[in-house]
Order: C-alpha cells, then structure tokens, then sequence
C-alpha cells in the first residue's frame, strides 16, 4: 500500500488594504498611506495609536492608492471657451 503524503497547502486569505495616516502630537504629518491590512495590524500591535485609520476593508490596491490620493494628481480641467449667444 502506497501512501502519498501530501504537505498541507496554504490558502492565502484575499488580500484587504487600508488607508492610513500618521500623527504626531495629534496633527496629521504627510500624505495618506496604503498598506495590507495584515501590516496594519502589525503597526498598531507595535506602536498603538501613532497612525489614524482613514479606510479598510478596500478589496483592490489600485483602489486604496486611489481613494488615498484624493483629488490630488487628477487631470486639470481645460478653461473652454464660452459660446456666443
């Protein structure tokens, strides 16, 4: 009797972003941050309370780079000309 033994695999939870900022003396210093939700954890378990929480549970980073830049980057609107009446 042959007895294959397999090595158990690792089913990866799907990925969840955040959206983060960094405070010092209560004042918000920079940009918004994007990290895994599981670095998230990770921070807060090692320095709690020096970042605030803007967002999570975003499913899709290019997303959560998105929704943390803001209006920031965004294409200016063209100045068009106004029609004569």
């Amino acid at each position: 009797m042959n007895l294959v033994t397999r090595k158990p695999t690792r089913t990866r939870s799907p990925e969840s972003w955040v959206i983060y900022q960094t405070v010092i003396r209560g004042e918000v210093v920079g940009t918004n941050s994007v990290c895994e939700q599981g670095e998230w954890e990770a921070m807060e378990l090692a320095r709690p309370g020096v970042n605030r929480l803007v967002q999570s549970g975003i499913t899709n980073e290019g997303e959560a780079e998105r929704l943390a830049r803001g209006t920031s980057g965004d294409t200016k609107p063209r100045g068009g000309r106004v029609a004569a009446k």
